[in-house]
């Protein structure tokens, strides 16, 4: 028995989203930046050889982040002292160019192997990075693909490798390339969302040597790691209220992984106190953004709610319905993962309504047919929405669609209590993020779409139509009415 025996803790979150305050949950103070840090801090106190990793989406879901575009986020994140970080598709929402400034302000290595520019096939990031601690080299590969980076890909000269078979081929290409005998573990740090990363694993040529899958995107919570290959694949589901945690066992005479245990821990009170340092921090931006954002926009009848993007919610027909009320179009579909908060109300401050909706942005105006809108509504309910995998929306008063899942039929489809016929023509509202990605998420082509009308922009600002809308109308209401109804 080989008495060459490494311990490892491996610390790693996902989609933080600028989750840097603590609130309290069930009467104890939970999750944020400065309870986080004290928390890892303490582990590296602790535990003898300890790593800190981040699966992407640090940015976006918090005005200190939306105010300072990210600045702010890698200032804070600097004092967590990740060792690895790859990028999800929000670290791209202020433009490529900018992530690339953002990256030269981090103390700490991102990664990501699938970033290109397609003029001379030159990476925008370093694909991986070995890290030696304790007598061990890890090596970790940064993976991001297409399908989570719709943003990106209006950047024509950026491209990412296409599919998940390329990303897998890429890891094999950098396990060939960087994988030497001296190298004790490979871990994946992916941003593609549990059911791609589930796709990866079955891809990976066992030789490659990839031992742990550590996932985000799909905000996905796990009580154990998913073997798929033989590959644990972990996901820390969303936010800072929880890490997880491997404790591994190395063997490294025999240059293999002996024993692990995995685990996702509570940030709260129970375990932590505030790291007064990062609390300090926080409070610098947080005074100069509640001076801007501290003001009463509305107070709703009562607190309403948007438990799931893929469902009809509260929150979503309230959406919709202002972005329609007034409009020149009949039917706003609004995007449900436009909405970032699962409740808000009765009172609704200006940072509440910027946070709910931090992805502000104009608004097109298409016409289709009946028949078109049909093909579009059977696209966005396809097997795959129920996996979180898609895009999704939610629809203006009016709209009834009653849609069975075991017969990929629709048994009621009216608007206004008239059936939509195939020669019917409807006008569409849509986000610029839904029409710039039009064909991908509404599954016909844009260009056949133009020929009914031109496409023009009817809105220039989301935000700005929400905020007016608020401010003139008190005690809105909303309730879920059977506009989308799934029947098994």
């Amino acid at each position: 028995m080989s008495n060459n025996i490494k311990k490892l803790t491996l610390l790693h979150s996902n989609d933080m989203h600028g989750d840097f305050l603590s609130q309290v949950v069930n009467g104890k103070k939970t999750g944020g930046l400065a309870m986080l840090s004290d928390y890892i801090t303490r582990v590296r106190q602790d535990e003898e050889n300890v790593l800190y990793v981040i699966a992407g989406d640090m940015f976006r879901g918090s005005i200190i982040d939306s105010e300072y575009m990210g600045l702010s986020t890698i200032d804070l994140v600097n004092l967590l002292k990740p060792d690895v970080a790859t990028i999800g598709n929000h670290e791209v929402d202020y433009g490529l160019a900018h992530l690339l400034f953002l990256e030269k302000c981090a103390r700490f290595p991102i990664i990501n192997a699938n970033l290109f520019v397609t003029l001379n096939n030159t990476r925008l990031f370093q694909p991986y990075i070995n890290v030696k601690i304790g007598g061990m080299k890890i090596l970790f590969i940064g993976i991001l693909t297409q399908e989570v980076l719709a943003t990106a890909r209006q950047e024509k000269v950026i491209g990412t490798f296409v599919d998940i078979e390329e990303a897998a081929k890429e890891i094999g290409i950098i396990c060939d390339n960087y994988r030497t005998t001296d190298t004790d573990m490979t871990i994946v740090v992916s941003h593609i969302g549990i059911e791609q990363d589930r796709r990866l694993a079955e891809l990976l040529n066992p030789e490659w040597g990839v031992n742990f899958i550590i996932g985000g995107h799909s905000h996905t919570f796990m009580d154990a790691p998913e073997i798929i290959n033989g590959v644990p694949i972990v996901q820390a589901g969303t936010g800072t209220d929880i890490v997880g945690r491997f404790d591994i066992e190395y063997d490294k005479d025999d240059q293999v992984v002996k024993d692990y245990k995995w685990q996702c821990v509570p940030i709260n009170e129970d375990s932590c106190t505030p790291d007064h340092v990062m609390a300090e921090m926080i409070g610098r931006y947080q005074s100069v953004t509640d001076a801007k954002y501290k003001r009463v926009v509305t107070r709703l009848a009562r607190k309403l709610t948007h438990p799931s993007r893929e469902q009809e919610t509260e929150l979503g027909n309230l959406y919709a319905d202002m972005m329609q009320d007034e409009s020149s179009f009949d039917i706003m579909m609004f995007g449900s993962g436009s909405i970032r908060k699962k409740e808000l109300g009765p009172l609704i401050e200006y940072q509440d309504m910027v946070e709910n909706t931090p992805f502000d942005d104009v608004v097109w105006m298409i016409e289709v047919t009946g028949e078109q809108f049909r093909q579009m509504v059977l696209h966005i309910l396809r097997d795959d929405a129920w996996l979180g995998e898609t895009e999704f929306y939610q629809f203006s008063r009016g709209v009834r669609i009653v849609y069975r899942k075991s017969t990929h039929s629709l048994e009621e489809f009216t608007f206004n209590g008239e059936e939509i016929l195939p020669d019917s023509r409807l006008k569409i509202g849509i986000q610029n993020y839904h029409y710039k990605n039009f064909d991908e998420f509404l599954g016909i082509p844009l260009e056949e779409v133009k020929t009914n009308r031109k496409p023009r922009v009817v809105a220039t600002s989301v935000n700005n139509i929400v905020e007016e809308y608020m401010a003139t109308h008190q005690g809105l209401d909303a309730q879920v009415e059977g506009r989308l109804v799934i029947l098994d």
